[in-house]
C-alpha cells in the first residue's frame, strides 16, 4: 500500500489540469497514488485522465453536479493512504515535492501538519513572487498568529497531513465556496501537535486575475463571518489562543475590512445584494467587539476604508470611480 495519496477535486479542469496531473505523475518519490474527485466535468477532463491508463490514478466520478463544498467534502468518505495532500487543479507540484515531504515526516514524525515553501505563478506559469519565509517548526499559537497577521502565506495546496487526522477534524469545513475554510482546517490540524515546514520550495500556486473577484461580495462576507465565529470558539477553548486572537484582532480586521470594502466599492449596485461600504464597516466594528472587547479598533482609521466610505456615500463619486475602474 502506498504511503501518500494526492487528492485532486476537479470540475472542468481545462488545460491547467493536464499540467497539474503531469506534475503529480512526475514525482521522483514513487510511493503514492493520485485520487481524482471529478465533479461531472463536461470538458473532457475525466476522459483525458482515464486515457492516461496509469495504475496510480483512482477516479471517483460524482453521480450528480455538486457545489465545490460538496465535492471537497467527499475526501472524508473515500479510502486514502496514510498521508494525504490536497491540490487545486491549476496548481503544480515540483518533481521533488513528495521526496521533500517524506524527508520532513522522517525528521518530525510527531508533527500533525507539514508544509513546504512555494511560489505564486500567473496564468501562463510565470513566477509572480515567492512565499514569505516560514519557521521550520511552529506550535499551534505560532501558526494561528501567522495566519491572523498575514505573516504566513496560506493556500489550500501543499499541506500534508495524516488521513486519520484529516477525517478526525471533519475534513475541510463547508464555508461558502470554501472561502477561509483552509484557515480553519490548517489551524485544527496544527492544534493536534504542531506544524513542520520544509525549507525547500516544492510547488506552485496559480493566481488568476479572477481569483479575488469571482465570488460575490455577500458570499465573501458570509464566509468571513463564519471564520469570526470559529475564532470566537477558539478563544473560549484555550487561554493561549484567546491571547493570540485578542492581540492580533486589529491586524486581521484591518486587512480584511480594507479588502472587502474595496471589493464592494468596485461592484455595481445591482450586483451587490444590498451590501454597502458602511454596512461592512459596521459589521467589522461588531467583529472587533466580539474578538477583542474594548479594543480601540476603528475601521475608518484605515485611510483606504475611509476613502471607500466617502466614495460609496456619494452617487457621483461612486459612478465616476466605477467608470475609472472600467477604463483602467
Amino acid at each position: 500500500m502506498p504511503k501518500f495519496s494526492i487528492i485532486l477535486p476537479v470540475r472542468n479542469g481545462g488545460m491547467y489540469v493536464k499540467d497539474c496531473v503531469k506534475s503529480i505523475l512526475n514525482q521522483t518519490h514513487c510511493d503514492f497514488n493520485l485520487i481524482v474527485l471529478d465533479n461531472c466535468s463536461e470538458d473532457g477532463t475525466l476522459e483525458w485522465i482515464n486515457s492516461l491508463n496509469d495504475h496510480r490514478i483512482i477516479t471517483y466520478p460524482s453521480d450528480k453536479p455538486l457545489g465545490i463544498e460538496g465535492n471537497w467534502a467527499r475526501v472524508t468518505a473515500i479510502p486514502k493512504n496514510e498521508f494525504i495532500t490536497l491540490i487545486g487543479h491549476d496548481d503544480i507540484l515540483d518533481p521533488e515535492y513528495l521526496a521533500v515531504m517524506d524527508k520532513l515526516i522522517f525528521q518530525y514524525p510527531d508533527a500533525s501538519l507539514y508544509q513546504a515553501h512555494f511560489r505564486y505563478i500567473d496564468q501562463d506559469g510565470k513566477t509572480i513572487r515567492h512565499c514569505k519565509l516560514m519557521n521550520e517548526k511552529q506550535n499551534p499559537t505560532e501558526v494561528l498568529s501567522g495566519f491572523l497577521t498575514g505573516k504566513t502565506d496560506i493556500m489550500g495546496t501543499g499541506f500534508m497531513m495524516r488521513s486519520k487526522d484529516y477525517d478526525a477534524v471533519g475534513g475541510i469545513p463547508a464555508y461558502p465556496k470554501l472561502l477561509f475554510a483552509d484557515f480553519e482546517l490548517w489551524i485544527n490540524l496544527a492544534r493536534i501537535h504542531y506544524l513542520a515546514v520544509a525549507t525547500e520550495e516544492t510547488f506552485a500556486f496559480r493566481i488568476h486575475q479572477s481569483t479575488t473577484t469571482s465570488a460575490a461580495d455577500s458570499v465573501m462576507l458570509d464566509a468571513f463571518d463564519r471564520f469570526i465565529e470559529y475564532l470566537v470558539k477558539l478563544k473560549s477553548e484555550n487561554p493561549d489562543y484567546k491571547k493570540v486572537i485578542t492581540e492580533n484582532t486589529n491586524a486581521l480586521l484591518n486587512f480584511h475590512c480594507q479588502g472587502l470594502t474595496s471589493r464592494v466599492l468596485r461592484t455595481g449596485m445591482k450586483k451587490r445584494n444590498g451590501q454597502t461600504v458602511k454596512g461592512i464597516i459596521d459589521k467589522f466594528s461588531i467583529y472587533a467587539e466580539r474578538l477583542a472587547p474594548g479594543s480601540r479598533y476603528d475601521p475608518i482609521d484605515n485611510k483606504v476604508v475611509r476613502m471607500a466610505l466617502f466614495i460609496d456615500a456619494n452617487f457621483i463619486a461612486r459612478n465616476l470611480f466605477l467608470l475609472f475602474k472600467k477604463i483602467y
